[in-house]
């Protein structure tokens, strides 16, 4: 059986033991479009001891902010961030939902404040981790389909 190996980058991000099938939403909530000039793999569907299947994404070239490891809590909270310096791991953590969630989603509900033309920044309070659960703070609407409404 012929095994494909994908190069390892030299300074960049691995995003590992992303939930299965959600590797392409990484890449979208975390601003990874087709313009990219660095090296973008992505591995869909890859066997994983620990959960059986999981999907990883490397970009080569680029750190992720504290507001993308929130997106991708939010999405696939089993995940695990590799910062890569070097071709060496410098830094690796996993990913955690916070209890607040700040100006990276917004509300499900047209008719809410923070979709209107007010300088109002949208906010959830995380009522459930597992399975996520979000609350507007300003309209109270419940939200448990994260994925669509990261921006």
């Amino acid at each position: 059986m012929k095994e494909f190996k994908v190069t390892p980058i030299r300074n960049g991000t691995v995003i590992d033991h992303i939930s299965v099938g959600m590797a392409l939403k990484v890449l979208k909530i975390i601003g990874v479009k087709d313009d990219v000039n660095s090296t973008v793999s992505v591995l869909i569907h890859v066997p994983s001891k620990k959960a059986g299947w999981k999907d990883i994404v490397k970009i080569e070239d680029r750190e992720l902010d504290p507001k993308d490891l929130d997106r991708i809590a939010l999405i696939s909270p089993n995940a695990t961030i590799n910062i890569i310096r070097d071709y060496n791991v410098a830094e690796k953590f996993i990913v955690e939902v916070p209890n607040v969630i700040k100006g990276i989603m917004q509300c499900s509900n047209p008719g809410c404040i923070t979709n209107k033309d007010e300088p109002v920044e949208p906010e959830f309070v995380v009522e459930s981790k597992k399975p996520i659960t979000l609350r507007c703070v300003y309209c109270d609407r419940v939200t448990t389909d994260v994925a669509e409404n990261i921006r």
